[in-house]
């Protein structure tokens, strides 16, 4: 979707997109997979753990960053990631109100 096209849609409803798109690659889920189970971390510690080079884990990390998913602070000469409870709590109200919409269905 092109960008001029965004504000046709609410901003609760292009912020869930932003987030689905940064969801939207395996290597992004294993990177929120592998921060909720370390709390935090560098990328190093990422790159150690999935296929993928430094230069191609740094990029999904600016896009879960980006999209809120992440934070990143700085510890020296490297940045902590960790995940934004915010992004989560977002996407647990969103799936919620869906579950609970499609369970008051009666289609076919």
């Amino acid at each position: 979707m092109g960008a001029s096209k965004t504000e046709h849609f609410t901003a609760h409803q292009n912020q869930i997109a932003t987030i689905a798109k940064a969801l939207g690659h395996p290597a992004r889920v294993a990177i929120i997979e592998y921060l909720l189970s370390v709390d935090t971390c560098i990328c190093g510690d990422i790159v150690n753990e999935l296929p993928l080079a430094q230069p191609t884990v740094s990029q999904h990390l600016k896009e879960l960053k980006n999209a809120g998913l992440i934070k990143g602070s700085i510890d020296g000469n490297a940045i902590c990631y960790c995940i934004d409870e915010h992004a989560f709590e977002i996407l647990k109200n969103y799936f919620s109100m869906i579950v609970t919409s499609a369970a008051k269905q009666k289609c076919g």
